[in-house]
């Protein structure tokens, strides 16, 4: 690393806060005091630990995990600007551990020199990109409180970061911004001098709705997409009065061509994998065909393979609906086959069928929580050993007297008659009141009581 590195970041940590000239729109927007955050106010509201620790300069080692664009990066610049730290800031996507550990003997030097209260903050972006040798590397300057780390993540770090590491940071969880807090984003960067007040922007109220509704909660997005579609229209020259020469009208055609095809949050190897499918299944589950289809149609736009959703749609047949709707498996098993044999696009429309059927069909779990509680029977309970007449009568069973005394139950009116088919009973199937499984709740009631009609 060169020196030149360190020169940068003590400037840097001098503590300017002004945004450079020709920085992005959303650079020049970041906050300059922490009232002039949108949104986390569950992290820097008014008496907030989080909120307190910055004001005090008291902050120890952090990460920072959320959605993009909700505002991490912005934060961990506004406490490089205030802390009293030397600032170092490196993306775990490129920097090598020579590169890290240049930095760390740094700090160590620094704290253990003549300028004892000087501290060394290291803001690491994408921190989940380090494996596990790179964060050791970390852990004892992190300990030893040598150098205050903030740690940005997408990912939950809970899976991605080590635990001994993990234990010595506050876990500070961002959330996606709400379409207010994009609104008085968008209003800021129209109003203020380092935002477009000089372009003279006049944005459509539906160009201001497209931009808010397609930035999915990231504010960078937003505000790219308003800088891309201001620089790019031309200014007006018509008209007398001043107010309206050198105006910029921007309306939804413009907006729509400015901001970027949606990127879903969708990442197999990532939290929002699982975050989907179980979404997918808990609709399901709770008859909603219409977040059913939502949650599948993310999944398959981001490329999730249609076999897999499949075989999600098979596993709720059968556990959340069971024989309340015996059909149903049928359904999810037909739909995984003709999935199989079409691929995609066809099989959105397989799958769809299917899993809006799930989804609208009586539920019962009846035989899910059957074999959970007859399998922990077979762990926990007595030894039951076959009866007798229910063993095999086959070969040399017959002389053991296998099979001896079994009722046939074809041979007795309604098919059935009472006979001991599991020493000491024990009932694991309790059949719910929906759909199908009603019916079979009332004809086993008319059993016990002896009914064959």
């Amino acid at each position: 690393m060169p020196d030149s590195l360190f020169e940068e970041n003590s400037e840097a940590a001098a503590g300017e806060t002004a945004p450079a000239e020709g920085m992005p729109l959303a650079a020049r927007l970041a906050p300059l005091e922490l009232d002039e955050f949108a949104g986390q106010e569950h992290i820097l509201g008014a008496g907030k630990l989080l909120r307190r620790a910055i004001e005090a300069d008291s902050l120890q080692s952090a990460v920072f995990y959320g959605p993009s664009g909700s505002g991490k990066t912005a934060l961990a610049r506004y406490i490089s600007s205030k802390t009293n730290a030397r600032t170092f800031e490196l993306n775990a996507a490129t920097a090598g551990v020579a590169e890290l550990k240049k930095i760390l003997e740094f700090s160590k030097n620094l704290c253990g020199g003549l300028a004892k209260r000087q501290r060394v903050l290291l803001i690491l972006d994408e921190i989940h990109h380090f494996n596990r040798t790179q964060q050791d590397v970390l852990l004892p300057s992190v300990e030893k409180g040598e150098v205050i780390l903030i740690g940005m993540t997408t990912e939950n770090p809970f899976f991605y970061i080590n635990g001994a590491l993990l234990s010595r940071f506050i876990v500070v969880e961002f959330k996606t911004l709400e379409e207010g807090h994009l609104r008085k984003i968008l209003d800021q960067a129209l109003k203020e001098e380092r935002g477009l007040k000089s372009f003279k922007v006049e944005l459509a109220k539906e160009a201001a709705d497209y931009l808010v509704s397609n930035s999915m909660g990231d504010a960078r997005r937003l505000l790219n997409a308003l800088e891309l579609a201001a620089v790019t229209t031309k200014p007006e020259v018509r008209g007398q009065k001043p107010e309206v020469r050198g105006r910029r009208l921007i309306g939804l055609e413009t907006a729509r061509e400015s901001i970027q095809k949606r990127s879903l949050r969708y990442d197999k190897s990532s939290d929002e994998h699982y975050d989907h499918i179980s979404a997918f299944i808990k609709s399901m589950r709770g008859s909603d065909p219409d977040a059913a289809v939502y949650w599948m149609a993310r999944m398959l736009e981001a490329g999730e393979d249609p076999r897999f959703v499949a075989r999600r749609i098979l596993i709720c047949a059968s556990e959340d609906v069971g024989n309340a709707n015996p059909m149903a498996l049928v359904v999810a098993q037909s739909a995984f086959s003709a999935a199989e044999s079409l691929g995609m696009p066809e099989a959105r429309i397989i799958l769809s069928q299917a899993a809006i059927y799930v989804a609208v069909s009586p539920k019962s779990n009846a035989s899910y929580m059957a074999v959970n509680d007859a399998i922990a029977e077979v762990a926990n309970g007595p030894d039951r050993p076959v009866p007798l007449h229910l063993r095999d009568a086959t070969k040399d069973g017959e002389a053991f007297g296998h099979g001896k005394g079994y009722k046939y139950p074809h041979d007795f009116p309604g098919h059935y008659t009472e006979q001991e088919y599991m020493p000491e009973p024990k009932q694991f199937y309790k059949p719910a009141d929906q759909g199908f499984e009603a019916e079979i709740g009332k004809r086993m009631k008319r059993l016990k009581e002896g009914s064959v009609e």
